[in-house]
């Protein structure tokens, strides 16, 4: 069979699967799904997407499906499962059963990755050692008051600025996939799967990808109540990864020095952290409430 307008052919098998699990996320996979078809691929064998809808009451799939032509002129398989049970761990797990490459890349649906982000965590990955990576995040401009001025704050922690978060988007290879079996059903997916390597396993790419913020006060105390939740769980059932946990300091005068550059925005964030510690946890499922 004759090659395509990239050098592929359709029986190439990939060498990287781009993995998005998307419950109702009619409004966005499509975005999503434009970014990554957009992605600088010089390399000779193609990657693959599978997009898993788990639970979804809109066109989530559909519109999916909508773009397959587009990636097949591009030599590039996207795939759609339709999972009729929600929960994003079985839309992981699902993703994993099918997925053909030997390096991974979970993505959610509501993140836009830059051109060359897919290309260089490939590089980064190529490697028989077990290694995770993820991109340069960069946080969507936020539409509510509140989220403005949370996110000026999130940009600055340290964690944020110098850590390698996986926010929205992480990556293993085949020897790093190896570390867990099926993704277990706890809260905090991309915490669990961070803290399964060594810092000095884990790897910043300088390409970058948008990430959103939940916009408003109210859908800001939630998640960072799940959040905390999500850790929480992982020192409870998995403190062995613990260690591998290498977040910096945050001390009292860079916390301090944040307030007095920025007061509104201080107030907001350690209000929400605030709110969150003294209410405890009363959250009732997940949703990102945009």
């Amino acid at each position: 069979m004759p090659p395509n307008s990239r050098g592929h052919t359709a029986e190439s098998l990939p060498v990287l699967s781009v993995l998005i699990p998307a419950s109702n996320e009619e409004a966005l996979i499509g975005q999503c799904l434009e970014k990554v078809l957009q992605s600088a691929w010089p390399h000779a064998v193609p990657f693959e997407t599978i997009v898993i809808s788990n639970g979804s009451r809109d066109r989530t799939s559909e519109t999916a499906l909508e773009m397959r032509p587009r990636f097949a002129e591009k030599g590039l398989v996207l795939q759609v499962l339709d999972r009729k049970d929600g929960g994003k761990l079985g839309a992981l797990n699902a993703g994993d059963h099918v997925a053909r490459a030997p390096i991974r890349i979970y993505l959610d649906a509501d993140v836009e990755v830059s051109e060359g982000l897919i290309s260089q965590i490939y590089t980064a990955l190529d490697t028989p050692q077990a290694r995770y990576a993820s991109g340069t995040l960069i946080l969507a401009t936020p539409k509510t008051w509140a989220t403005r001025a949370y996110a000026r704050i999130y940009a600055q922690v340290p964690f944020m600025k110098h850590g390698v978060p996986g926010a929205g988007v992480f990556a293993v290879n085949a020897a790093g996939r190896m570390r867990w079996g099926t993704f277990p059903n706890i809260i905090s997916d991309d915490t669990f799967v961070r803290l399964s390597f060594l810092p000095e396993e884990r790897i910043a790419v300088p390409a970058t990808y948008t990430w959103p913020l939940v916009e408003g006060w109210s859908n800001l105390v939630r998640v960072r109540r799940r959040q905390n939740a999500g850790v929480d769980e992982i020192r409870e059932y998995y403190p062995e990864l613990l260690r591998n946990d290498d977040k910096p300091d945050f001390p009292i005068r860079e916390k301090m020095k944040l307030a007095l550059q920025d007061p509104l925005g201080f107030a907001v964030y350690s209000g929400v952290a605030l709110v969150v510690r003294l209410t405890g946890d009363n959250s009732n499922g997940w949703t990102r409430g945009r």
